[in-house]
């Protein structure tokens, strides 16, 4: 049940709302290829994390009804405690217009499931994101997805130690660090809900 996440952002714009709200939008050719993943991170009041997801297990479904969910889990370790993160899959920009716009309409899921949770929530974070050109996103061999899978933590130390003995690894990193604005590692749970596990 491992998951490990890296991340490139260049943050752009970021405001501050009543759950604060954070966006990144990422630049460059990849942001003409069309289908994109928008990565949500929301963080919780820690007496309501439960609560929070079992709404969203039992709610799911209405929001599921308006564009693809790629997975859904909890935060174990890395970083701040009691938050979600999920993936949203877009066909483009205008396909998330139409969805967001689908969602404010839709007053059963602004009942049932935004209204009561918005309560729960102390801030929020979307990132868009595009899939490097040599990945793609498939189900893993075993229950276990990650970004970048690894069966276990050790695992996942005894491959690093083996990549930065790989002279490619290397020169990739070194061609790419000039780009990194920051990296975070996390050890996520799906949930029961999650497609992706």
């Amino acid at each position: 049940m491992l998951v490990l996440r890296s991340r490139l952002a260049a943050a752009l714009a970021a405001r501050t709302l009543a759950p604060q709200v954070c966006s990144s939008f990422a630049t460059g050719p990849r942001q003409y290829d069309g289908t994109f993943y928008e990565f949500r991170t929301y963080y919780l009041k820690p007496s309501k994390m439960n609560e929070f997801l079992e709404n969203t297990k039992k709610n799911i479904h209405l929001r599921t009804a308006h564009s693809e969910l790629v997975g859904y889990w909890s935060v174990e370790f890395g970083g701040r405690m009691n938050k979600v993160f999920h993936i949203w899959k877009y066909d483009n920009f205008a396909h998330r217009t139409e969805v967001r716009k689908a969602l404010a309409k839709d007053k059963e899921w602004q009942e049932q499931y935004l209204i009561p949770n918005l309560a729960l929530i102390d801030k929020q974070e979307s990132e868009i994101t595009y899939l490097v050109p040599w990945s793609k996103l498939e189900e893993p061999p075993k229950e276990v997805h990650v970004l970048w899978w690894n069966e276990s933590a050790d695992s996942r130390a005894a491959g690093r130690h083996q990549s930065h003995e790989d002279p490619r690894v290397v020169a990739a990193v070194r061609e790419s660090v000039n780009y990194l604005v920051s990296q975070q590692n996390m050890l996520l749970i799906p949930t029961s809900f999650s497609p992706l596990k």
